[in-house]
């Protein structure tokens, strides 16, 4: 089915482009080619809006999450390490080994939750260093591989748990979930039909939960019920299946409620009612996302070996 498609150009720092890209009928399941220069993303960028790298000579960098107290942290899961950039350019080592780590986030008290692939835990950081495990095992089995999560402000985290991380003869459980973890430690399976679960992210409310499926490239959206469960699952979106140039990975959103996905070719940007807004190119297949920065409206994007930045005009959460 044709699309009808406008899009912008821009030129960007180190040789690459920001490609901005709106689909007025329905999603696109592949990065549009019409190119005119209409910018329909005037809410979220500016026309002189740039990609910037400001790290390189990594393995695979995950998990980026941006810190209070005015630092940036990733993973890189192969190095088995998180570092630590700070604005000034300067990156550090915050923790080797992480046991693999992949997503991180912070819960109400500033403590660093971090999903390990090599340990196959959510593990907690508590404000003296000390690292304890939250959950390993559903009903008696190890987990998968730990990948991505989300905190709501209860004090509940939702995770996913695909085999990235570990070799088929090591799987106990069977199949890849999404999971509760609720503040006094049970672990509720919610879904278990994703083929690779990846991204996961509430909506500014927490009434929605989005989840994305790397190898089916698509996003599913589920009601969160006050109890912490979900209902009424649905189709949120579409993006191309998962290549070279990248999959539906890590997700986030801004105050108003458009959801943001890495996707093949780049950063994918749908609204609300999961209408395609804009795609960002990066130079590099990226993988996860962060909002950061004192106004939380400074984009960051690990991408393979890199991590770039983008100044937005609209605030994440």
């Amino acid at each position: 089915m044709n699309r009808k498609l406008s899009t912008v150009i821009m030129t960007i720092g180190l040789g690459s482009l920001l490609l901005i890209t709106r689909a007025y009928e329905s999603v696109s399941q592949t990065p549009p080619n019409n190119l005119e220069e209409i910018n329909n993303l005037e809410e979220i960028l500016t026309p002189n809006t740039k990609v910037e790298k400001i790290a390189e000579g990594f393995e695979f960098t995950e998990g980026p999450l941006w810190h209070p107290d005015g630092f940036l942290l990733f993973s890189d899961i192969p190095a088995n390490t998180i570092y630590k950039w700070q604005p000034e350019g300067k990156t550090e080592v915050f923790r080797q080994p992480s046991g693999n780590a992949n997503g991180n986030a912070l819960d109400s008290l500033g403590r660093l939750i971090t999903a390990e692939h090599g340990n196959r835990r959510l593990s907690l950081t508590e404000k003296d260093g000390q690292i304890v495990t939250l959950v390993s095992h559903y009903q008696g089995k190890r987990l998968n591989s730990p990948n991505d999560l989300t905190v709501k402000s209860d004090g509940s985290i939702y995770f996913t748990d695909p085999p990235f991380g570990i070799k088929s003869e090591q799987e106990e459980l069977g199949f890849y979930g999404v999971y509760r973890l609720a503040p006094d430690g049970t672990l509720t399976l919610l879904v278990d039909d994703f083929v690779r679960p990846n991204g996961i992210v509430l909506s500014p409310d927490e009434t929605q939960l989005y989840v994305n499926d790397s190898q089916k490239g698509e996003i599913r959206v589920f009601d969160v019920k006050p109890d912490g469960m979900l209902e009424n699952e649905r189709q949120f979106a579409q993006l191309k299946p998962g290549t070279q140039k990248g999959a539906a990975d890590g997700m986030k959103v801004d105050i108003k409620g458009n959801v943001y996905s890495t996707g093949a070719g780049g950063v994918w940007i749908f609204s609300p009612n999961g209408e395609l807004l804009g795609i960002i190119e990066t130079q590099e297949p990226p993988a996860n996302l962060a909002w950061g920065d004192s106004d939380y409206q400074t984009l960051y994007i690990t991408a393979r070996n890199s991590i770039y930045r983008i100044r937005l005009q609209i605030q994440g959460m």
